[in-house]
């Protein structure tokens, strides 16, 4: 069984930072591409950053491009997303995902965390 279990989320003030991470069990993480989406209160869910299996593949949404970094430790089954220069638009349930090989462009969700919560105040 997969779990995917999110932690870091808060409450920061704007321009503050924030680092989540992501501990991954039940599947053979070093083989599966990870991904971090974000859901706001009324809006879909988007993908904001992805990373290759073998760390060489980044992809970031361009609202977060040059303030956030993903990053991954297949040695401990955990993926990071740390997040800096935070603004309020930020504020979402932040979602990790397994993703399939290869689908890092267009990604094939393999398996969902349960999200954390990060609050960005103004």
């Amino acid at each position: 069984q997969v779990q995917l279990v999110e932690s870091g989320g808060g409450l920061v003030q704007a321009g503050g930072s924030l680092s989540l991470s992501c501990a991954a069990s039940g599947l053979t993480f070093s083989t599966y591409t990870m991904a971090w989406f974000r859901q706001a209160p009324g809006k879909e869910r988007e993908f904001v950053a992805g990373i290759a299996s073998n760390e060489r593949s980044r992809y970031y949404a361009d609202s977060v491009k040059g303030r956030f970094t993903i990053s991954r430790d297949n040695a401990k089954n955990t993926v990071y997303l740390q997040m800096n220069s935070l603004k309020p638009e930020d504020t979402a349930i932040y979602y990790c995902a397994a993703v399939l090989p290869g689908t890092l462009r267009s990604p094939v969700i393999h398996s969902w965390g349960q999200g954390t919560q990060v609050t960005v105040s103004s």
